[in-house]
């Protein structure tokens, strides 16, 4: 089932410049513009900064390298003949870093501002789709990176409560 949804996806690319342009934008530029957009909006507000780069950081440094530990998963580009619309990267596919990276970012926006937090779900999601699209995600390592960066999200917020009783 994994493979027949990229290849869904994935056999978009190469049929439409536009496309390929915003698929290429949303995986590689859209992270860029949600960490500034964050910056924006909360300038004044550290403490969500904080809890957003502090859920971060347990998605990549905690959660996703023990699952590398354990579970080596080669990207797409790297198991068959598919055209990759970024260059390639050769570090492990499974779980999508930049998808929990940006999916625990949104869980503590929305945690805090409800109609932003949606705004940050879908700009996430729509990266990680798009990393499929360009070939270096297969759809289960987007969805465990939603996985892991919720997760991560909601235990910093909860580590954060109780520290603030």
């Amino acid at each position: 089932m994994d493979y027949c949804l990229f290849q869904k996806i994935n056999n978009l690319a190469g049929q439409w410049p536009l496309l390929d342009n915003m698929g290429r934008f949303f995986a590689e530029y859209l992270p860029y513009a949600l960490a500034f957009l964050v910056l924006l909006f909360f300038w004044r507000r550290w403490k969500i900064i904080l809890q957003a780069l502090l859920a971060a950081i347990v998605a990549k440094f905690v959660i996703i390298d023990f699952i590398h530990l354990f579970w080596y998963r080669q990207r797409p580009f790297a198991e068959q003949e598919i055209s990759s619309l970024i260059g390639e990267i050769g570090q492990a596919s499974f779980p999508s870093v930049h998808t929990a990276l940006f999916f625990a970012l949104s869980t503590v926006v929305y945690s805090y501002n409800k109609r932003a937090g949606f705004g940050f779900f879908i700009a996430s999601f729509l990266m990680g789709v798009s990393r499929v699209f360009v070939g270096v995600h297969w759809p289960l390592d987007i969805l465990a990176g939603i996985l892991v960066g919720i997760f991560s999200g909601w235990l910093v917020l909860k580590i954060s409560q109780r520290i603030s009783r």
